[in-house]
C-alpha cells in the first residue's frame, strides 16, 4: 500500500482494518508486577497472560484473524483421514508457491524437525544465513553442526543496511570447499532472520545462494515463517522488485528453492504449519515421518479449523494492504526510540521492535544475562512483556563456559493487526524512561538451568537488590497504580 500522506499532522502508521472484536487489559500495579516477576523466576515465559499489559513477547500464534478466516472455520473437514480442507489448504498453497506436495505439520519448528530427521546424519554440515533457536537445535541434536555466513554487516546493529539478512556468497563458497559438497545436507536461508532483529534478506541474494547450491548439488532450503515481512521489504527496498505484485515476487522465490517449510502461526495468521517440497521421490520419502511424529498426513496434528482460517490467510498474506501494516509500525517504534537516543537495532526489521540491550546494559556483565535483565526490566516498568534474543538464547559450550550471543537484544514483537498507535507510543514512552533509569538495572543468574532451550523455562533470580530500587524509582514518577 502507498503511505498515507497527513496534510496538518506529523505521518503515522494507518491501520487498513477496523476493530471488531476486543480483549480486555489491565496494567497490575507496580509493586504486583514486581511480585509476579519473581514467582515467573524473571523469565517472562512464566509470566501469567493475567499478568500482562501489553504482550510484545512474540508473533507466534497470537496474530489477529480477519473476518473472512473466522467464517471459513466453520466450513472446516474433520475427517481424520482425506479432510477436504486439507486438500483446500494444498491446492491453495501450490497457487502460491507452485510447488505440488504438502506435508503438514502442526508447527514450525515440527516442520525443522522433520527435514533434519531426514536428512541430517551424524557430523554433517548444515550451512544458514543465521540460526533460529530450534532450526540450530534439531541439527545439533542429530550430531550436526551448524554454520552460520551472514554478511559481516548482518551483526552490527546500528546500520542503513536494507538487506542485512543477506547470506555471504564467499563465505558460503569456502565453507562448501572445507566441508565438501556431500558433508553439507542443506543449505537453509531464512527469509527475515529472527534473531539479529528481523532482517531481511533480498531476492537478488537468495537467486545467487541457491544457484551457488546447486552447482555443487546442495539441497536448499527455505524458511518461509517471516515471508510475509520480508515480501513488503523486497517491494519497498529492492529496486529491480518494485514493479512486480507480492504474489510474483513470492512465487519468484519459491521457485528457486527445493523446499520451502512454514510456521503458520506467522505466515498464514493461524496455528500449524507445513513443508512444501519439489520432487516426488523426496516427498514420498519423508511422508512417513508425519504419521509417526505430527498426526495423519491430511491434518498433520493441527486443527481442521486452523487448517481453515490459514487458507483464507495465505491470501491475505499476498495482500500489501494487510503485510504492510506491521512493519509500519515497527518502524514507527524504532524510529522514535532511535530519535531519544535509546540503542536500537536499525534498520526496523519485520517481527518487532528490538532494544539493543548490550549497549543498553554495558554495565551489565554478559554472563550475567544483559537481555533477560533488560526484559524483566521492562515488565517492571509498564506491564510490557517482552522477549530476550542474547546468550541465555544460546546454549553453554561444551566446557560448560557461556557462549556469548553475536548481538543482544531484547524483542517487542508486534503481532500482525493487535496493537493500536497509542499502545505502540505507551511502550516508547516506558522504555525511554527504562533507558533514562539504566543505571539502576543490574543482572541476573540461574537458579533452575535445563540442558536444552533454558530460556522457555529456566528460573533465575537477581544479583542484587535492583529490582526493588527500579520499582520504588518508578513509583515515585508514575504512582502507586501506573
Amino acid at each position: 500500500m502507498p503511505e498515507i500522506k497527513f496534510y496538518a499532522r506529523k505521518a503515522v502508521p494507518v491501520e487498513m482494518h477496523k476493530v471488531k472484536i476486543v480483549q480486555k487489559l489491565s496494567l497490575l500495579p507496580a509493586r504486583e508486577r514486581l511480585q509476579r516477576m519473581y514467582e515467573a523466576g524473571f523469565n517472562t515465559f512464566g509470566l501469567h497472560n493475567s499478568d500482562i499489559f501489553m504482550d510484545m513477547l512474540t508473533d507466534s500464534g497470537v496474530n489477529a484473524m480477519s473476518d473472512n478466516m473466522q467464517s471459513a472455520m466453520l466450513r472446516a473437514d474433520d475427517a481424520y483421514a482425506g479432510s477436504e480442507t486439507f486438500y483446500r489448504m494444498r491446492d491453495k498453497l501450490e497457487e502460491i508457491f507452485g510447488i505440488p506436495h504438502l506435508l503438514p505439520a502442526h508447527q514450525g519448528r515440527a516442520c525443522e524437525h522433520i527435514i533434519a530427521q531426514h536428512f541430517v546424519k551424524s557430523g554433517n554440515c548444515v550451512i544458514m544465513n543465521y540460526h533460529f533457536t530450534t532450526s540450530k537445535a534439531h541439527v545439533t541434536r542429530l550430531g550436526g553442526h551448524v554454520e552460520e555466513l551472514i554478511c559481516d554487516e548482518g551483526l552490527i546493529t546500528k546500520s542503513q543496511n536494507p538487506f542485512k539478512g543477506n547470506i555471504d556468497l564467499d563465505k558460503v563458497r569456502a565453507c562448501v570447499e572445507k566441508e565438501g559438497a556431500s558433508n553439507i545436507a542443506y543449505l537453509r536461508i531464512e527469509a527475515g532472520t529472527n534473531l539479529i532483529g528481523g532482517q531481511p534478506i533480498s531476492y537478488a541474494n537468495m537467486k545467487a545462494a541457491t544457484e551457488l547450491a546447486k552447482e555443487y548439488g546442495i539441497l536448499t532450503v527455505l524458511d518461509a515463517s517471516l515471508l510475509q515481512d520480508n515480501l513488503y521489504f523486497i517491494k519497498t527496498r529492492e529496486d529491480a522488485m518494485q514493479d512486480k505484485s507480492i504474489r510474483e515476487i513470492t512465487r519468484m522465490i519459491a521457485d528457486l528453492f527445493d523446499i520451502v517449510y512454514f510456521s503458520g502461526r506467522k505466515f498464514g495468521f493461524g496455528r500449524g504449519g507445513g513443508i512444501l517440497i519439489r520432487d516426488e521421490k523426496i516427498f514420498h520419502d519423508m511422508e512417513d515421518l508425519i504419521p509417526m511424529f505430527e498426526g495423519f498426513l491430511t491434518y498433520g496434528g493441527m486443527s481442521v479449523k486452523e487448517m481453515e482460517a490459514m487458507i483464507v490467510g495465505f491470501d491475505e498474506t499476498m495482500d500489501m494492504d494487510v503485510i504492510s501494516q506491521a512493519p509500519q509500525f515497527i518502524r514507527h517504534c524504532v524510529n522514535a526510540l532511535d530519535e531519544m537516543g535509546v540503542p536500537v537495532i536499525t534498520p526496523a526489521g519485520g517481527l518487532g521492535a528490538h532494544l539493543n540491550a548490550r549497549e543498553i546494559l554495558s554495565h551489565v556483565p554478559a554472563e550475567e544475562y544483559p537481555a533477560g535483565a533488560l526484559v524483566a526490566a521492562l515488565y517492571l516498568c509498564g506491564g510490557i512483556r517482552g522477549m530476550e534474543r542474547g546468550t541465555m538464547s544460546e546454549e553453554r559450550n561444551p566446557d560448560g563456559s557461556e557462549r556469548i550471543a553475536s548481538v543482544e537484544m531484547v524483542r517487542l514483537a508486534f503481532p500482525r493487526r493487535v496493537f493500536t498507535l497509542g499502545q505502540t507510543e505507551f511502550v516508547i514512552d516506558r522504555v525511554k524512561w527504562l533507558y533514562d533509569h539504566r543505571h539502576l538495572v543490574g543482572g541476573l543468574k540461574f537458579t533452575h538451568e535445563p540442558k536444552t532451550m533454558r530460556f522457555f523455562t529456566g528460573k533465575l533470580t537477581p544479583t542484587s537488590d535492583w529490582p526493588e530500587k527500579l520499582v520504588e524509582a518508578y513509583i515515585a514518577d508514575f504512582g502507586e497504580e501506573g
